[in-house]
């Protein structure tokens, strides 16, 4: 399929664009096979450069022979184009829409491999493979313990479709069993180490649903190899994302709990969690009440209470606490699991980690704790980001699990702002990324389906872009100081807020926001330089000093 059969009105001159915060410009509109691009003569205009893929809904309205199109935007964004000509607004909004839609409905090798990064080269310079950043064999050599191996049977994908080709497990556990337990497990999610609290040999694991079924069904081996991550004398926890309501109506169709008389080693703790289906309303909401500028306070309160964003925060915090809790202050290692086990069970394991692993805090172990707990994890980043809160669609797998995790690392690093070594806009970047990008990182819903279509050499990673020394500047908070301890994040509602540098930031003006962030910047460049300087003529005084001594000028 070429693009220009896709492409009916190419190009049209003296259109008049309006975006949030900047002043209205007019130009030529340019429709090509990834980009949106308005391009203006009038001094100092800044062009407009949008991915079809960002694209998220158009409205259309007429007025005579003026067409007006509202492009509303994953990103939150919302433009507007004055197109002159019915023809030709109607021609360049039918193009937007089917070039929006590639690669996202009917996924194919095909489609997928005609979306942009596939297109994309450039224009920095690649330092570092973003790809082979992270290789699984050497993260989780780093994070895991000598009684933990890696093991690859899911190589072929076989065992479990969503899982990577290699996972930690205990090495006393041999392959034949995890295949075992796999097949006990929904989707084949069998008990795997996500994380190794190495100050007390504890570990925290992920999975999916046992289906236990209403006959209450067993399986010997996941006994055998939850019981192999206990040391001896030792009991864990399982932190079920699920309402006891919604587990029993679980396994009244075939998945369900641990049952203790199986798991005498283990206590099951229910911490309900909203599922992926729920949250979309809840950012649509969100989203609308605040776009709306006619709110009155009361009106306003009321809208961001209906929508339960910061209820969903709160849970997955509350939970995260509590499993590191358990880790941290009882010793006690803990699986975690809802359902399928690649939306909410992420959520917690990944968020815990930020809690409990300073690592994590810094800008390459956050990317780390991204790839191997999100991506290698096979959360279904195509499905869940394929819309976003405009979207005019009936809902199919669409959900911001990802971007709710985010907003919760946000909640942490405002209670700790010198803690995190990079700062709201690397998280904001990720947001961004995630639902519309030109590299390849976020592509697809696991490493099966990447290898299926090359991404690793027919793609850039964001790793590569992020990581570059003139980027990486960009991310890193002036305010960080190396914390090695535990951070215990507050949840009680006063200490939540919504996060204005996202959902508020097309409707106010953050430059002296950001004039004081380059002020803050500046002085802690400054204080650098003074404490390096102290630091030279400290050393120059101590050897005057001996000096005088050695001259005996100065008594001893």
């Amino acid at each position: 399929m070429e693009f220009v059969e896709l492409i009916k009105t190419p190009k049209v001159d003296g259109v008049v664009l309006h975006r949030p915060l900047c002043p209205r410009i007019e130009g030529t509109l340019c429709v090509t096979g990834h980009h949106l691009i308005l391009s203006s003569r009038q001094k100092n205009a800044e062009e407009l450069w949008l991915l079809h893929s960002g694209v998220d809904s158009i409205e259309k309205k007429f007025v005579g022979s003026m067409g007006y199109l509202t492009v509303k935007c994953k990103d939150f964004r919302v433009i507007r184009l004055d197109i002159p000509g019915m023809e030709e607004c109607l021609n360049i909004a039918s193009s937007i829409e089917v070039l929006s839609s590639l690669g996202k409905e009917n996924r194919t090798v095909d489609t997928i491999t005609l979306t942009y990064p596939f297109f994309f080269r450039p224009m920095f310079d690649v330092i570092e493979d973003g790809w082979q950043a992270f290789p699984p064999e050497t993260e989780f050599g780093r994070l895991s313990g000598e009684d933990w191996r890696i093991s690859y049977v899911n190589k072929d994908y076989k065992v479990c479709p969503s899982y990577p080709s290699a996972v930690v497990v205990p090495k006393s556990i041999d392959d034949n069993t995890l295949t075992k337990s796999g097949a006990f497990r929904q989707g084949g999610r069998f008990p795997v180490l996500s994380y190794f609290h190495a100050a007390n040999d504890t570990s925290i694991l992920r999975s999916s649903q046992p289906l236990t079924g209403p006959n209450g069904r067993r399986c010997k081996a996941d006994e055998q190899l939850l019981n192999a991550t206990l040391r001896p004398g030792k009991r864990g926890y399982i932190i079920d994302t699920r309402s006891p309501n919604v587990a029993a109506n679980a396994k009244a169709r075939g998945g369900g709990v641990e049952p203790e008389v199986h798991y005498p080693q283990w206590r099951r703790i229910h911490k309900p969690i909203e599922r992926w289906n729920a949250l979309q309303d809840s950012l649509v909401r969100l989203v609308e009440a605040c776009q709306d500028p006619n709110s009155s306070m009361d009106k306003w309160l009321s809208k961001l209470e209906a929508s339960n964003w910061l209820t969903h925060v709160k849970d997955i915090l509350t939970t995260a606490c509590l499993a590191a809790q358990c880790i941290d202050r009882e010793g006690a290692s803990v699986l975690v699991h809802g359902s399928e086990g690649i939306d909410t069970t992420l959520q917690v394991t990944s968020l815990t980690q930020i809690i409990l692993n300073p690592d994590c805090r810094t800008v390459r172990g956050f990317e780390a704790l991204v790839e191997r707990e999100w991506l290698q994890a096979g959360h279904p980043f195509a499905d869940r980001c394929a819309k976003s809160a405009h979207s005019t669609s009936k809902q199919k797998f669409e959900a911001p699990v990802f971007l709710l995790f985010i907003d919760c690392v946000l909640q942490v690093y405002q209670q700790f702002p010198c803690s995190f070594e990079f700062n709201e806009q690397f998280l904001v970047l990720l947001f961004e990324h995630s639902y519309a990008s030109q590299f390849g990182t976020f592509l697809c819903n696991n490493e099966w389906d990447r290898k299926k279509v090359k991404l690793q050499t027919k793609t850039v990673s964001l790793w590569s872009y992020v990581n570059s020394p003139e980027m990486l500047r960009t991310y890193l908070n002036p305010l960080y100081e190396p914390n090695n301890g535990v951070v215990w994040p507050s949840v009680a509602p006063q200490s939540l807020q919504l996060w204005s540098g996202l959902f508020l930031r097309w409707e106010t003006n953050k430059s002296a926001e950001d004039a004081a962030w380059q002020e803050v910047i500046h002085i802690r460049h400054h204080n650098k330089e003074l404490k390096s300087k102290a630091t030279k003529l400290r050393r120059q005084l101590e050897e005057l000093q001996r000096e005088a001594r050695d001259a005996n000028i100065l008594e001893e």
